[in-house]
């Protein structure tokens, strides 16, 4: 099985619902959350004028490879009311594999490493927060 990071964010009506309920779903998709951080509210990133967001990351075990994970997160996704619209537009879940192992990938579709997550304190406090509960 592989050890994964996902980002989880939600800026559009009920924030934390949108968030539960994604990760409910991730677990019928064969994606089993080890570890979860708080949530914290970040101003939106690029796109227009939108919600303030809720954000967080958790540690997952999956059996899908990277590919398959994707086409997964992005059907709960679909499950959850997202619709295709502006380039970091508002939206009710937003789900990204951060790190898969030790895995590179280079796809026109998926990169992991996740080109910005360097960039993106949401991303790194969360999985700093995830760090030190593994070191506990």
């Amino acid at each position: 099985m592989a050890i994964v990071y996902l980002g989880i964010g939600s800026n559009m009506g009920q924030r934390r619902r949108f968030i539960d309920q994604a990760l409910s779903l991730l677990a019928e998709e064969g994606v089993e959350v080890l570890l979860r951080s708080s949530l914290i509210e970040t101003d939106p990133v690029g796109g227009p004028p939108q919600e303030r967001f809720l954000n967080g990351v958790v540690k997952a075990r999956t059996d899908w490879p990277p590919e398959e994970l994707l086409r997964r997160l992005k059907a709960v996704e679909q499950r959850l009311g997202r619709k295709p619209t502006v380039r970091n537009g508002p939206r009710p879940i937003d789900l990204d594999i951060l790190l898969y192992d030790n895995l590179i990938v280079r796809l026109p579709h998926l990169t992991i490493p996740h080109p910005r997550m360097h960039e993106r304190a949401f991303v790194l406090k969360p999985l700093q927060e995830i760090r030190q509960k593994e070191a506990i």
